[in-house]
């Protein structure tokens, strides 16, 4: 943890402000200590350089799983290719310059794919994730002087109000006990003028009968390690037979639609072994998680005007992807 964090953190029971106590570490830098709030006394403490607000457990137990064995699948640091990064500018329409030297948050940062996209930027990134993903994502944004990972609930975030110039939550909302809610808590912590980014999966007529929403009141009961081995122990064959059915004329997409296995067939800068673990992960990343609600456009526009965002933009990407600002200004236009 870097000792500058101090300045934006804020308990998260009760607002107070936050006091370092039997701290390790150096001039810049926290490795170990504890947190104690001078309004409720409560004590938090800091391991391994991230400071824990929650415990490992909670429905986003899948998470800490698949990114603690899937550390580096996704960074672009390790592919050497720049997925991450491009779909992070794509998606929140941000710039490199823009970036530099802002306070940002990554909601749901996961194995800190995009945290390292954004400190690499220049921005000063804070990685938030409720579960023990953020060993991972700590490991894999250790030598980024500029990044932090703190250990939350984006329902009770450590933060004072109004701290960061942007927040980005993308592929999280619809993993959340409450979409609705988590797209009412988000925007208080961005400063008036603040950018917004929101991605999540959308909710059509048809989502409903994709096999992987048919299966899923199955996998995600199943106990997690088992479901990721029987993943990979059924890869070898999921992933030769989508080879070629995902690559057929016309009827691809329909198989697409009905085998629940991500194999990115149209992605041909990854080599087969990258997609094939890829393929793992992002199928554990399918049929596991405790919640899955995708979103229409009206109910995340419509959320997030109610919670003071203004100048809304849905974004040409693939998937729901909105953008916005925050106004503490009375009689802020909105559309």
């Amino acid at each position: 943890m870097n000792r500058s964090l101090l300045q934006i953190l804020a308990c998260p029971e009760c607002r107070g402000s936050l006091e370092l106590l039997q701290d390790t570490g150096d001039v810049d830098r926290v490795f170990s200590g504890n947190l104690t709030c001078g309004g409720c006394r409560a004590t938090y403490p800091i391991r391994h350089g991230v400071p824990r607000f929650v415990g490992d457990g909670d429905y986003a137990a899948s998470f800490g799983l698949q990114w603690n064995r899937f550390r580096t699948t996704q960074l672009d640091s390790t592919t050497g290719i720049g997925l991450s990064a491009e779909r992070f500018y794509a998606e929140t329409g941000w710039t490199r310059e823009w970036l530099n030297q802002k306070w940002v948050l990554d909601a749901g940062c996961g194995a800190g794919r995009f945290v390292e996209v954004a400190a690499k930027a220049g921005a000063n990134v804070v990685g938030v994730d409720l579960s023990s993903a953020v060993d991972a994502a700590a490991a894999n944004v250790v030598d980024l002087p500029n990044a932090d990972i703190v250990q939350a609930s984006l329902y009770a975030l450590p933060f004072r109000a109004g701290a960061f110039d942007a927040c980005y939550c993308i592929g999280v909302l619809q993993h959340t006990p409450d979409p609705r809610r988590t797209l009412s808590v988000l925007p208080s912590m961005l400063k008036d003028g603040g950018q917004l980014a929101v991605v999540a999966y959308e909710r059509r007529r048809w989502t409903k009968w994709q096999t992987k929403y048919l299966i899923r009141p199955l996998t995600k009961r199943m106990s997690k390690p088992w479901l990721l081995r029987v993943i990979e122990w059924s890869m070898p064959a999921l992933f030769a037979m989508t080879e070629v059915l995902f690559r057929l004329p016309v009827v691809g997409p329909v198989f697409r639609f009905a085998i629940p296995v991500a194999n990115y067939t149209g992605e041909r800068r990854l080599s087969v072994r990258q997609r094939y673990r890829l393929a793992v992960l992002d199928t554990f990343d399918v049929l596991s998680p405790e919640f899955d609600f995708p979103q229409t456009a009206p109910e995340v526009l419509g959320a997030l005007r109610q919670a003071g965002m203004v100048h809304l933009h849905r974004r040409s990407v693939a998937g729901l992807t909105v953008t916005g600002t925050m106004s503490r200004s009375p009689g802020e236009p909105t559309r």
